[in-house]
């Protein structure tokens, strides 16, 4: 019998990679302008991706994209120029066609400065008609991580 993990286990697929505040990323406060912590939010899809196969060129080899429709963030504390910042990008386990993540932003002292989620849908490449069943590489991709609900 295959064990399915449980939703709880699923969030231990997560992903850790680091970035470093450039000069053209803070604004005259000296403090990260609120719209790029969206562009760190993709820093950490793609380190996710890589780390465990599941690119935006896995997803567009198969025929498919994978637009954002939904984001959600919260600012706690600011980031600062030339401050090393940790992405923690972690897996949300769903039965539905889409990928969900969720993001903690840590400063170099481990403070929480931003927390936010994700929602991406499957996209036929061509036509750009939204997929309302797992696309079959997903499936695999689901089903080698344990993650395929019964």
């Amino acid at each position: 019998m295959k064990k399915t993990i449980t939703d709880q286990e699923a969030s231990l697929l997560k992903s850790s990679h680091q970035i470093r505040v450039r000069f053209n990323e803070v604004d005259s406060l000296n403090i990260v302008w609120h719209g790029h912590y969206i562009k760190y939010f993709e820093d950490g899809r793609e380190a996710f991706g890589r780390e465990f196969g599941l690119t935006y060129l896995d997803a567009k080899n198969h025929g498919f994209a994978t637009p954002i429709v939904k984001t959600s963030l919260e600012h706690q504390l600011p980031l600062r120029y030339g401050e090393v910042a940790t992405i923690e990008t972690t897996y949300i386990n769903s039965r539905a066609a889409k990928l969900m993540f969720s993001y903690i932003i840590k400063n170099d002292q481990g403070q929480t400065v931003c927390t936010g989620e994700t929602t991406q849908v499957f996209t036929n490449f061509e036509s750009s008609n939204m997929a309302l069943n797992l696309p079959d590489f997903y499936k695999v991709w689901k089903q080698k991580h344990g993650l395929l609900h019964a």
